[in-house]
Order: C-alpha cells, then sequence, then structure tokens
C-alpha cells in the first residue's frame, strides 16, 4: 500500500486533510511501503533547520543505537540449552509414592491426582515433607511456584539432608528459593554444609542467584544431582552451580534424604534479616509438583550405578555445552559467591 498523508496547520483544516487521506488510501494500489510527509510548521525538532521529513531516519537511527546500547550492557536472557536432560529421565511420581508429611500436616493440600501439594505457612505454622527412603545418591527434583507479593523471611526450600539421622553433626545440600519484598526479586540460594558446619558454629558455602524468570509466574524445574565426584544444581535442567568432591571432609558421602519445606527464615533470609515475615499477609503459599527421585537407594546393591552427569556418562565430567550453559547462568544470574566473599574465614573453604 503506498499512501501520502499531508497534515499542515491550522487545527481548522485537520479534519479535512484526514478525510482527503482515507480517501486516497482508498483509491490507490500500492507498493508494499507507506510514505508520511510531515511539514515544516508541523515538526520541528528543536534547531529548527532540520526538515521534518528528514526526522523520521535520524529518529531510527538514533533508536537502533540505543537497542545496540542496552544489548551491549544486558546479555541476552535467552535461557540457554544444556544439551543433556536429565529431567528427563525419570518419570514424575505420586506424592506417596516417594514421600510423606513430616510436620504442619494441617498446612498441607495434595492434588486429586496426588502428583501436586500445596505448602502455606502463616503465623501458626509452617510445613514440610520427606522421602519414605535415603539415598546414597540420585537425582531429586520439583518444579515449585512461590507466591508473589511481600514474602520477606518467608523459605521455600528443596533439600537433601540426614539432621535426623545425624544430629548436631548432619550432611546438607540446600536449593532456597527465599522471600522478598515488592519491587525486588526472589534469591534462590543453593548450598552444602558437610559434617555438622551447619550446626552451632555454622560454616556455609553459599552460592546466590536472581533468576532470568519470575519464579512466582509460573512452575520451574529444582534439582539436585549429586553422585560421588560432585553435586550439580540445576534449574530446567540448566546446570547453575556444580560443587566438586576436592578435598577430603568437604563433600557429602553419607546417606541422605529429600525433603520439601516452608518455613520462616525472617532472622537471615531476606537482607540479612532486614526484612521479617510479615503475617498481615498470610497466609504464604508455595506449590510443590512434578516430584522425581532416581538413583542408588541405601538399601540398594553396590552394583548400582550413580546418575550421570552428562550425555556422555560416567559421573565426574560435564560437556563443553553444559559448561558452557553454567558459564551463562552464572554471569548473568549469580549475585553472591562465598569463595569471592574475603570478610570470611578461607581457612574452613580449603576447597576454594
Amino acid at each position: 500500500m503506498h499512501a501520502l498523508v499531508a497534515i499542515h496547520h491550522p487545527i481548522n483544516d485537520s479534519l479535512q486533510q484526514v478525510r482527503d487521506s482515507s480517501q486516497r488510501r482508498r483509491e490507490t494500489s500500492s507498493p508494499s511501503f507507506i510514505h508520511i510527509t510531515i511539514t515544516d510548521k508541523m515538526a520541528r525538532p528543536g534547531s529548527g533547520n532540520i526538515p521534518g521529513s528528514a526526522c523520521i531516519p535520524l529518529l531510527i537511527l538514533m533508536l537502533l543505537l540505543l537497542l545496540l546500547l542496552l544489548l551491549l550492557l544486558h546479555p541476552s536472557e535467552a535461557q540457554p540449552s544444556p544439551g543433556y536432560y536429565p529431567s528427563k529421565m525419570f518419570r514424575s511420581m505420586a506424592f506417596y509414592e516417594g514421600y510423606s508429611t513430616l510436620w504442619g500436616p494441617q498446612h498441607q493440600t495434595l492434588s486429586q491426582d496426588q502428583k501436586s501439594l500445596t505448602l502455606w505457612m502463616d503465623r501458626s505454622s509452617g510445613s514440610g515433607f520427606k522421602s519414605t527412603r535415603s539415598y546414597r545418591n540420585g537425582y531429586f527434583g520439583a518444579s515449585i511456584r512461590v507466591q508473589p507479593g511481600y514474602t520477606a523471611g518467608v523459605n521455600t526450600a528443596f533439600y537433601l539432608s540426614n539432621t535426623e539421622q545425624y544430629p548436631g553433626h548432619h550432611d546438607e545440600i540446600d536449593m532456597e528459593l527465599l522471600g522478598t519484598v515488592p519491587g525486588e526479586p526472589y534469591t534462590l540460594q543453593t548450598n552444602v554444609y558437610v559434617r555438622g558446619s551447619g550446626d552451632g558454629n555454622i560454616v556455609g558455602r553459599e552460592m546466590r542467584f536472581h533468576l532470568w524468570f519470575d519464579p512466582t509466574a509460573g512452575f520451574h524445574h529444582y534439582a539436585i544431582l549429586w553422585n560421588p565426584d560432585q553435586i550439580l544444581f540445576l534449574v530446567d535442567d540448566v546446570p547453575i552451580r556444580r560443587y566438586e568432591k576436592k578435598v577430603e571432609g568437604t563433600f557429602p558421602e553419607r546417606e541422605m534424604w529429600a525433603y520439601g519445606s516452608i518455613w520462616d527464615a525472617s532472622d537471615w533470609a531476606t537482607d540479612g534479616g532486614r526484612y521479617r515475615a510479615d503475617y498481615r499477609y498470610q497466609p504464604f503459599v508455595s506449590r510443590f509438583a512434578d516430584l522425581k527421585v532416581g538413583g542408588c537407594a541405601t538399601a540398594a546393591p553396590p552394583a548400582c550405578s550413580p546418575v550421570p552427569a552428562s550425555s556422555g556418562g560416567g559421573s565426574a565430567a560435564l560437556s563443553p555445552q553444559q559448561e558452557a550453559a553454567m558459564a551463562w547462568a552464572q554471569r548473568n544470574a549469580m549475585v553472591y559467591y562465598y569463595c569471592q566473599d574475603y570478610s570470611r574465614d578461607h581457612t574452613f573453604y580449603p576447597e576454594c
């Protein structure tokens, strides 16, 4: 379509000119572009020396330069393909196939098909669940959706632990969605405790992320892949962190159970405890679905093979595509890494 639109002052001519323009559009057939001419009186960008018809190409050029600058300052947020999808290796289980309620049963509801669980926290209690079996390695995943709005102090956790088996001297591998205040993102905290480093004088190994998506807008799959050589933390199968077995005594090797929970962590969860749970906004709701467990239960025979860390098999190396995806996640989403925090006593962290 080819159209010539001329717009002039004074104002009382404008209605007639719109009618004329509409008539010409109906009567004219076409090349495939629209040509708009703007008179000098209509658009003078400030200097008075630039014809209005020259402003449009100049404006387009400026917008293109601005877009290029934004792309340089903010790398693409498109989630990369890791090339390996361990979540697809295991089927979703009904809740009671692999888990049972641990505490706060009055703050849980199970879907009719028993494949999704809603937990909530109010002033009286939170809620939690636990796997019915312990494991010496494996893949543990859950799709989780958290609540928007004011959620400061609220901790929605999916983790492995043996705290009931080894109280005061336990191991733990955490993925925790830490609540926030309006206008600020959720924080995903990953952490590893080994042989009591989470008890008493706490020695945490935190890596935190502001995710590249809104975890309140839909379900995303959070998973821990734990084998004898490493721990992988995965979000939608993208490895966001790899914790390797490097130094004796810094890697969890005893059997653990899988847990999920929602609880009040006001003392530290949001901006170091600056913002606390505000029960005027209760209940705080988190949803778990697509529960998956695979690997070697504690009672499995010694020949049981650990879940491989990559499509190449074995338990150690990641593929170059996985390494690139993890580098992307850390470059674009990581906001804290304990090995880079020199205010901490690094004699506790020989693996750094």
